[in-house]
């Protein structure tokens, strides 16, 4: 397996990390299939989603993949009045990954990284190594120090 940008970043920080290699189906490349096919809890595995706010431009938000992103509140802690999911096809010259393979790790540029809350309760979280295929398992607290992070509630409530 060749390294890719996010874990050279991880090797070069010195942090700790798990490889965690998974074949990828393009008609099931969801953070919460890739979790349910590969026997990771759906809570364990985030995915990373690109936005665009009115004010801020673009920004990343990382949820697990069993969650839906809270718009209305992203964009409050991001200090937007709106904001949108940006198109697939601007994703690679935005963060230099393609859909299914987006780190929040080693974006071409440093963009604002808000990471939800339930990171919190976990020792190991998985989010994607920079390409399909591949997740990279690490604490949530490195991920949160080698993105700069805010970590902040931005996931839709189930009703209860």
């Amino acid at each position: 397996m060749k390294k890719t940008n996010a874990l050279r970043i991880l090797d070069k920080e010195k942090i700790d990390y798990k490889i965690f290699e998974y074949e990828y189906d393009p008609l099931e490349g969801s953070a919460k299939a890739i979790a349910e096919n590969s026997a990771i809890s759906p809570k364990q595995v985030y995915k990373t989603l690109v936005g665009k706010g009115n004010n801020t431009g673009i920004l990343v938000a990382v949820i697990p993949s069993d969650a839906t992103l809270d718009f209305k509140a992203l964009s409050k802690v991001a200090g937007n009045k709106k904001m949108t999911l940006i198109a697939v096809k601007e994703l690679l010259g935005l963060t230099g990954y393609i859909r299914g393979g987006c780190s929040p790790v080693g974006m071409k540029k440093k963009f604002p990284v808000f990471i939800d809350t339930s990171i919190e309760i976990h020792d190991l979280i998985y989010v994607n190594a920079g390409q399909r295929g591949i997740l990279m398992g690490l604490n949530p607290e490195d991920l949160v120090k080698v993105t700069a992070a805010e970590v902040v509630d931005i996931c839709v409530k189930e009703a209860e």
